[in-house]
């Protein structure tokens, strides 16, 4: 349970993110590029910090 929210105060924050197809109760895994929903397969891209716009701006 301490993997998925974090306790501050009065408050309940949530760590994870869930599916929104599958809705609150389905956690979507973490991987290096990418989350990824294991019941439904809905996938969502993590944004890249490109190494070619620090280029550019040099």
């Amino acid at each position: 349970m301490s993997k998925y929210y974090k306790i501050s105060g009065n408050k309940l924050e949530k760590l994870k993110t869930t599916c929104p197809r599958c809705g609150d109760g389905y956690w979507m895994a973490e991987h290096y590029d990418r989350f990824s929903c294991g019941k439904c397969g809905y996938t969502e891209f993590k944004k890249r910090e490109s190494k070619e716009n620090e280029k550019e701006s040099s």
